[in-house]
């Protein structure tokens, strides 16, 4: 088994405290840096759009789609003079079709651009503030141990108990002392795995309790709608990231304010599947716009004469493993319903008030099952795995120097986007392959894709949407029959776990009867409907197919199928 740091306590790995971290200093500049993105952003967009036409096109195109946004989608937290803004550029688009005077177009167009970019950068822009960011760190572990002791110690008086803390639900493993060593020696870029909207508190929870610098990180907008979750987002290090705008202006800003920070050091946080798994399976493919940030920071700071391994920007891929997800109903249907069209998925977020949010955290921290954070090995920018003192080798085990992937003739090149776009295709292939690796395995994980699989056997002439008509009473598995399934793929998942394939939780070891009894505990434990039961005569059954299918896709990708 991978260690288990639940128990230990970690000083900070800057003993300077947290006016050395990089996001104070981003904080203190804040205005001079958004100038700066604004300044960056512009001078990309125009060098892709290099003639006036081919600008004033593309920002015709944006007004198209940000009224179109506003009409389908609005949101609360959208700045009220969105539309009186859209109409402006609208009116003066056409004053430049109107004007004979060159100088005067450009000038028109040049302020259009601008007003624009500086919107976009002043929205995604964070506000990091250290008292709030002290507050709500406190806050956030006194109130959720509160809940926790609440719900494991009988009586009113538990809640002000401090028998039980976080680090008792929240099992981090992995490699936790390479990530705070290289923490001091260059940039880190946290890339987890993405199931629910507790995901951002819980990843900044378990930053401040390795002893690591507060990050910036990308949350969704939808979550500021929520007054709790923008005090939290706002004083933890959030930028926005509004995934409803898919204009070029916007996205450009983004990616320049993400590339941007990296460069100044400040170690950043994004979830590369753009968005939580609606189908419950861990990420295959993911979104590389952010992704490619961190290449294009690495090759600036090489053009910039950084050259030290203290210097270097590291990737380090995380896994977040629930027993339940609060969200998985109505992400399982989504992702039924718009298989293979999420471009065109309206986000609608189900819990969209404080009240909400906070019945939301009361269930999530008042049930009994734990949480497991892996923590993966750390990569450069190519996907190179690197050691404690950050030096990249290939995968002979050779040393390499990452800078050579950025020079020609012993010279930096300055951008090669096609060149770039390969390596950032090659890092999300390698984070994926460390995400399968560090994921652990739950007994709640097991029994759901056992169940699942053998229903699949049992109506193997229906395809899975078909499968997923079929009336609960129609489904049901003997206990035996059902076990020796179970047995067959729980061997097999110790034996990838040996040869280093994947991770395991403890309770997957011991009488197998109580394991299953274990996995039939605490799969779904939340959900009015259980995904897997047993019933009165002992066999398994299921209340909800399609929160069994959720489950069941935690494990898809191993090709455990014929093991059942």
């Amino acid at each position: 088994m991978s260690k288990d740091y639940k128990k230990q306590k970690f000083d900070q790995v800057l003993p300077g405290g947290i006016n050395e971290w990089p996001v104070v200093e981003l904080s203190r500049n804040r205005e001079a840096f958004i100038k700066e993105v604004a300044e960056e952003s512009i001078r990309r967009i125009k060098a892709q759009n290099k003639s006036r036409d081919a600008l004033i096109e593309e920002i015709e195109t944006t007004v198209y789609r940000e009224k179109l946004r506003i009409k389908r989608n609005p949101w609360a937290v959208d700045p009220p003079d969105e539309q009186k803004f859209l109409n402006s550029v609208k009116a003066r688009l056409v004053d430049i079709s109107n004007s004979d005077e060159e100088e005067e177009k450009n000038r028109i167009l040049d302020q259009i651009l601008s007003e624009f970019v500086i919107r976009y950068a002043d929205e995604i822009a964070g506000n990091f503030k250290k008292s709030r960011y002290r507050m709500a760190r406190s806050i956030v572990t006194f109130g959720f141990a509160r809940l926790l002791n609440a719900s494991r110690a009988r009586g009113f008086w538990s809640i002000f108990s401090t028998q039980y803390t976080l680090q008792d639900k929240i099992h981090i493993t992995g490699q936790v002392d390479q990530i705070r060593t290289l923490a001091k020696k260059g940039t880190i870029i946290m890339v987890p795995t993405h199931f629910s909207n507790l995901d951002s508190i819980l990843i900044g929870w378990v930053i401040n309790a390795l002893g690591l610098p507060a990050f910036i990180y990308g949350a969704g907008l939808n979550l500021f709608n929520i007054k709790i979750f923008a005090y939290f987002m706002n004083s933890l290090g959030a930028y926005k990231v509004d995934r409803r705008k898919k204009n070029m202006l916007y996205l450009e800003t983004l990616k320049t304010y993400s590339s941007m920070a990296i460069q100044k050091g400040c170690h950043s946080l994004f979830f590369p599947g753009g968005t939580r798994s609606r189908s419950g399976q861990i990420e295959k493919r993911l979104k590389l716009g952010l992704l490619s940030t961190a290449i294009e920071a690495q090759r600036i700071n090489y053009q910039k004469g950084k050259r030290d391994e203290l210097e270097k920007i590291f990737v380090v891929p995380v896994t977040l493993n629930y027993n339940f997800v609060l969200e998985a109903p109505s992400l399982i249907k989504q992702y039924l319903k718009l298989q293979g069209q999420e471009r065109y998925y309206v986000e609608n977020d189900e819990y969209s008030t404080s009240y909400k949010i906070s019945a939301f955290l009361l269930k999530f921290f008042t049930k009994g099952s734990d949480i497991s954070v892996s923590i993966g090995r750390a990569m450069d920018v190519l996907g190179n795995f690197v050691d404690d003192q950050g030096q990249s080798y290939d995968k002979s085990g050779r040393v390499i120097d990452t800078q050579e992937y950025f020079t020609h003739d012993g010279k930096i090149i300055s951008s090669n986007p096609q060149r770039e776009d390969e390596y950032t295709r090659m890092l999300s292939e390698r984070i994926v392959e460390e995400y399968h690796k560090i994921n652990k395995v739950f007994a709640s994980h097991l029994v759901a894709f056992t169940a699942f699989v053998i229903f699949q056997r049992q109506f193997k002439k229906l395809d899975l949407y078909n499968l997923l008509r079929l009336p609960e009473e129609d489904l049901s598995i003997p206990y035996e029959e059902f076990k020796t399934a179970f047995e067959s793929v729980l061997a097999k998942v110790h034996r990838m776990y040996n040869a280093g394939e994947i991770g395991v939780s403890p309770y997957l070891t011991g009488d197998v009867d109580k394991i299953i009894n274990h996995g039939l505990k605490n799969v779904g434990m939340y959900h009015a409907k259980r995904p897997l039961i047993k019933t009165k005569r002992g066999d398994i059954t299921t209340q909800d197919l399609n929160l069994l299918y959720y489950y069941h896709n935690r494990l898809s990708g191993y090709n455990l199928e014929k093991y059942v």
